[in-house]
């Protein structure tokens, strides 16, 4: 079997719950914008939260988890692998409660800081259902499908995915229009959703899913925790620095009015949804550089990762050109305010054709974490904040751009994102 087919094999499943989750997604932004202009400019406000959530649990703790059971079971430590299911899964309770207790509790104060009073106020039911009901049954679902992947069994994690993106948008117009939430109701349908996600995971995965049954009888151990942690904290500080850089942006837009944030927050959605997307491919480069660099085979591990960044940037840089050739197609897709339509277009246009640096660089992000090498991938993280915020604020008001200037900060920010990771790959760093 070559690389390619042993990427594609382990990414198949993974594809198939990330388009239901990227549909879902798109779904959710579409009945978003069906509450009105005031109500996107909400969700606009309280997507960076939710994206870090879904990206913290997912591909940053998620890939720690993935690589160190991965490294395990690569080197022979089977017994090691099952006691990392209890320390992977208490992160995850902490993890989602760090979520759960500010944007649930104290949603206004908290998003009133991003968007403004009037967005907050919008967003401050949806987002208490959205991490009060969803935040710790999100982290864990995601964790215990991370366990499933480390152990090479990507098809069984994305069964349970799968069904759980395909229920969430009918139960989220059912609760916001039928039964008048409204925006609201998409926070509830998605922790319930996830809820019972979680719980049929603890189901697998108890059952030897994962190709070992797990040990709970073990203490908690600093070691154990430092094996998921040692990759898992730096991957939550780079997607933390992701979704930083856009609630900065949108913090810089929020004067100009709800308009410019609704029209950039669907310019992000489409660019988030790259992750998604690419995950799928990044999922399966964790498992098998991890089981590589498990073995001692480095040389191995970077060509699969070159192997899988390859594949990533083509799909990503497809997307972005169709994206950027029709921006206005896409922007009416999710609103028919005029104002709205007319930033989102400006900012599809300009921002589109950078997609393709995006795929290639969290390829090979997910390719560092299985190899434990995540220096970089920080240095492309910071690089792509300092473009898209102090850049971007250099072009709108230093040389008077505009949102223009906005747009072509972030481009900049995402292409150097995926040149600084791929200038890593080489045998002197990955050795």
């Amino acid at each position: 079997m070559t690389r390619l087919q042993a990427i594609l094999r382990l990414a198949a499943p993974t594809a198939l719950g990330s388009i239901l989750q990227a549909g879902a997604q798109l779904v959710e932004m579409w009945l978003a914008a069906r509450q009105g202009t005031p109500a996107l400019a909400g969700w606009a406000v309280v997507l960076p939260f939710a994206l870090l959530m879904q990206m913290m649990s997912g591909g940053a703790m998620g890939g720690g988890v993935v690589s160190a059971i991965a490294r395990s079971l690569g080197s022979g430590r089977p017994d090691q692998a099952a006691g990392l299911v209890l320390h992977a899964g208490l992160i995850a309770v902490l993890a989602g409660l760090a979520f759960a207790i500010p944007l649930a509790v104290f949603p206004r104060e908290v998003l009133g800081l991003v968007g403004g009073p009037a967005a907050a106020e919008a967003a401050a039911a949806y987002s208490m259902w959205l991490f009060g009901l969803g935040a710790v049954p999100s982290w864990m679902a995601n964790t215990l499908a991370s366990v499933l992947r480390g152990g090479g069994r990507h098809a069984l994690a994305a069964r349970v995915l799968v069904i759980a993106w395909a229920a969430y948008p009918p139960i989220g117009w059912l609760l916001a229009e039928p039964f008048g939430m409204g925006l609201a109701g998409l926070g509830a349908a998605f922790g319930g959703v996830f809820l019972l996600a979680s719980l049929a995971m603890m189901v697998v995965v108890w059952r030897g899913g994962a190709g070992f049954r797990p040990t709970l009888r073990v203490r908690p151990s600093g070691a154990m925790f430092w094996r998921i942690l040692s990759v898992g904290l730096v991957a939550c500080v780079i997607a933390a620095i992701a979704n930083m850089t856009t609630i900065l942006v949108t913090a810089q837009l929020a004067p100009q009015g709800a308009a410019v944030v609704a029209g950039y927050g669907i310019s992000a959605r489409l660019e988030f949804l790259m992750i998604p997307l690419v995950f799928a491919v990044g999922s399966a480069l964790t498992a098998l550089v991890g089981r590589a660099v498990g073995a001692g085979d480095w040389a191995e591990a970077r060509r699969i990762a070159w192997t899988g960044g390859a594949l990533a940037f083509g799909v990503a840089f497809s997307i972005g050109v169709v994206v950027a050739i029709f921006p206005a197609f896409f922007a009416r897709l999710f609103s028919g305010d005029p104002a709205v339509v007319a930033v989102a277009t400006q900012a599809l246009g300009i921002i589109g054709p950078a997609y393709g640096g995006f795929g290639l660089g969290m390829a090979l992000y997910f390719a560092s974490q299985g190899a434990g090498r995540m220096r970089w991938p920080l240095a492309a993280a910071l690089s792509r904040f300092a473009l898209a915020v102090g850049g971007g604020f250099v072009l709108a008001h230093g040389l008077g751009l505009g949102l223009t200037g906005h747009f072509i900060g972030v481009a900049l920010g995402i292409t150097a994102y995926g040149a600084v990771i791929a200038a890593s790959i080489r045998p002197s760093l990955w050795r």
